[in-house]
Formats: C-alpha cells, structure tokens, sequence
C-alpha cells in the first residue's frame, strides 16, 4: 500500500505520446492572452482602492509590483516544470512525476478547490455588475433569481440565475474547441484593456501631486499587508501550465505565456493604482467600485459606463480561463484513473466534454446557490498549496530519479535560493489565513481523501499496471 501511494508517473511513457492525447493548438501569443484573460477579473477595479484606503495609500503602486516579483519567483518555478513536463494537469501532474500518486491527489484535489469556487464566485460578481448594467434600461429579475439564499442585500434571494447561465454559456463555448474558445478570449481582452487604458489616461489628466503624500501612511507594515492582498489579485497565471499539452512548441511557449501575461498585467494593475490615487485622494477610495467612483469625483460619468462593460468582459475571460483550466485536471486526474474513464472521454472537436460538462455545471449550480462570501474562502488556501509545492518541486525535479533526466530548455534563474524564497513566501501567506479557512479546507481534503480510497486507489492505472 505505501509503495503504490509512492509511485510515480511513468513520464517516459506519457512524453511519448502514448495513451489520450489533446491536440496542439495554442501558440505563445495565445497563452499569453489566456493568462491577461484569467488575472486581470473583476479585481482590478475592485482592490486598488481597498488597498490604498486601508493599508498602504498612494503606496498601492508598490503592493502590485512586489507581489509581481513574488509571483514572477513561482512563475519561474511553474515555467521549469512547464518546459521539463509539457503534460496537461499542471501542478497535479507535476506531483504525481516527483511526490507520488496519493500527494499528487491531494494536490490535484486542492487545487481542484480553487478552479471551482474561483468559477463560481466570479460568475457571482458577473451577475451583481450584469444586474446593474441591465437596471439602467429598467430590466430587473425577481428578487428570487437575482441571488443566492443568505446573500447581503437581498433578504429574498433564492437562485442567482444569471451567475449560473453565464457558467452554462462558457461551458458551451469551450465545447465548441479551443481555437473558438481562443479567438473569442482575445477579442475580450483586447476590448477590456482599451477600456483600461482609458480610464488611466483620463484620470492621469486629473492627477494631483499633493494626492500621494505621504506615500505611506499606514508605515512599512502597511506595504507588507498590502503586497499579501495585492498577490491574490494575479492568482491565475498558473492555470496557462494546464494548456501544456495543447501548446505547440511547450517547451518554449509556455514559459513565455505564464512570465510573459504575469509582467504585461503587472504593469496594467500599477498604472490603473497609479491614476486612481492621482486622481482621487487615497481616503475616499475605501468602496467596492473604485475606479466608477474616481470617474464620478472627476466628473467624467460617460466613462463609467465603459469602465461597467470592461468589468463584464474582465470577468467573461476569467471565467472562460479557469473553466478550461479546471476541465484540463479532471481530465488529467482521470486519464490516470483516479476519477471515472468517462471524464476523459473527447468529442469531434478534441475535447474532453463530459468533464467539461459536470465541471460547468457543477460549478453553476454552487455559484448559483451559494453566496460569494462562503465561496471566496477555500480559493486562496487550494492556490497557495499548489505554488508552495511547485516551488519547492523544482528542487526535487532536479535530483528525483524519476525526472533528473529531464533537460527543460527554461531553467528557474537563482536555483536554488529563488524556490526556496518562493516557497516560504507561500508558506508565510497560508499562515496568515483565518482558522475558518484551514476548517474548511481541512474538511475538504477529508472528502478528497475518502474519494481516493472508495475509488482513486482501486483503479489508478499505476495500481493496475495496465493502459
């Protein structure tokens, strides 16, 4: 038993391209729009303000480019593994190649978590800004369907209706192929960064000197705290690993796509903290809609409808991002039987569509009747396990018998001080997680365990020795 909760992938085999295999679609430029697709959400005109009001003031600018830095270390360790083990199931796979099969569930379980309720909880705040989009031309749901029971502000909330289509639609979409999927991810993106970048350049018309004194109010500590909030605002960069298998030339693409999309938002977040508190004093930001609220204090309310659509369409992306991130795991997990074979069945357009199904629609139906504030807690914790194992991963990916023959054309600069700072930083943000969170977790990777054993163990192909 404890030899077959050890065992490992059998990379010679799978690199071969024996066995289901998804076709290679994607280029470098197509990765690098999925990645700005899937972190530049709802968060860029939602954190900025929280930030600077609360804890660090015009020193906001700073929080994003550190927490870039943080990200770029595990970015780093991410592309390594990336171009060592172009496989689809990103940190799953990574794991089940150097930890074995039982750490590499519990991996896979973990982050399972994420792409789950990071789908339904986006879908949650794409219905309350489609909601208020609609209210303008006097179009209202009843109060039954326009939120979950037990949501804030709606004391007759029954179904979050619209949080659920929007999940229906993109499930749909992706069924349709990754070249559409693609195609449609891009003409978002390119649409909600012109929206962006129009909203700094008006508000850096707009911009007083005097706004960003002092830099730091809140002192040091204020930086620090910020950096922590600022670095879950570019969590899902590492989802592009999951596109490995379906990547032409993965070796070199993907390490460009993951460094790439984490430098090109790192910019785009500092400049919009930039404007924002240029344009509006750091005190009054302290809202759930920041940037509407700078476009109204400078009277410039025609923008704010754009700024509305560009919340829309940054959360569509994200949206259609980690719905093809969390389908591409269960197909992994049960290409390697830990999950029904039926999961890892393709259609005529080369994808896997029964998980894409049941992900979608379970993720659907949990964004449909569970309120945001119960969803957004196991995101975090599932996310920064799997960074913490891919950091210090590569340094087992060097010397495990089972992967030391790799030679990954992207090698992480700094080996190994850089995986060892990426992992304790990791570390060091889990800690500082409410004991609610690891409670939940902890009761989450119970029933990950109990699946393992009723089903995972008996039929793992590693445990049979058969295809």
């Amino acid at each position: 038993m404890i030899k077959q909760l050890l065992a490992k992938k059998n990379l010679t085999k799978d690199l071969n391209k024996s066995g289901i295999q998804l076709e290679k679609t994607l280029s470098a430029k197509d990765l690098i729009f999925l990645g700005i697709g899937v972190i530049i959400g709802s968060g860029i005109f939602i954190t900025p303000g929280i930030i600077a009001a609360n804890i660090a003031g015009p020193g906001v600018v700073f929080t994003y480019l550190l927490a870039a830095i943080v990200c770029i270390f595990v970015a780093f360790c991410y592309s390594e593994f990336a171009s060592a083990i172009p496989l689809s199931g990103s940190v799953y796979t990574y794991t089940y190649s150097i930890f074995g099969e039982f750490a590499a569930w519990i991996i896979g379980w973990s982050v399972f978590s994420e792409y789950l309720f990071s789908e339904s909880s986006v879908a949650v705040s794409w219905s309350a800004y489609f909601q208020n989009f609609l209210s303008g031309f006097g179009i209202k749901l009843p109060d039954y369907l326009k939120s979950a029971y037990g949501s804030s502000g709606n004391l007759k909330g029954g179904f979050d209706l619209f949080a659920f289509l929007i999940v229906f639609f993109v499930t749909v979409l992706l069924l349709q192929g990754m070249k559409e999927s693609v195609t449609i991810n891009k003409i978002m993106v390119y649409v909600k960064i012109f929206i962006i970048l129009l909203f700094i350049v008006v508000a850096l018309f707009y911009l007083k000197p005097n706004n960003f004194s002092p830099v730091l109010p809140f002192g040091l500590s204020g930086l620090g705290r910020g950096t922590s909030l600022a670095f879950f605002a570019f969590i899902g960069f590492d989802i592009v690993s999951t596109a490995s298998e379906e990547v032409k030339n993965p070796e070199k693409n993907v390490p460009i796509g993951i460094i790439a999309s984490l430098m090109i938002t790192a910019v785009i977040y500092s400049l919009v903290a930039f404007a924002l508190v240029g344009a509006v004093h750091y005190s009054k930001l302290n809202v759930a809609d920041p940037v509407s609220l700078a476009l109204r204090l400078i009277h410039q309310n025609w923008i704010a409808g754009f700024v509305s659509l560009g919340a829309v369409l940054g959360m569509t992306t994200a949206l259609i991002v980690v719905l093809y991130g969390g389908t591409r795991l269960v197909f992994s997990i049960s290409r390697d039987g830990l999950l029904p074979k039926k999961l890892n069945n393709l259609n005529k357009n080369n994808i896997p569509v029964s998980s894409t199904i049941i992900f979608g629609l379970l993720s659907g139906l949990i964004a449909g009747v569970i309120p945001i504030d119960k969803l957004t807690e196991l995101v975090n914790i599932g996310t920064l396990l799997g960074f913490s194992v891919v950091s210090i991963g590569v340094i087992f990916l060097r010397n495990s018998k089972n992967t030391k023959h790799l030679n990954p054309s992207f090698k992480t600069p700094g080996y190994p001080v850089v995986p060892l700072i990426s992992f304790i930083l990791c570390i060091y943000l889990m800690l500082n997680l409410q004991s609610f969170t690891w409670i939940a977790f902890g009761i989450w990777l119970l029933i990950g365990i109990l699946i393992y054993i009723i089903y995972g163990y008996k039929n793992s192909i590693l445990h049979n020795k058969k295809e």
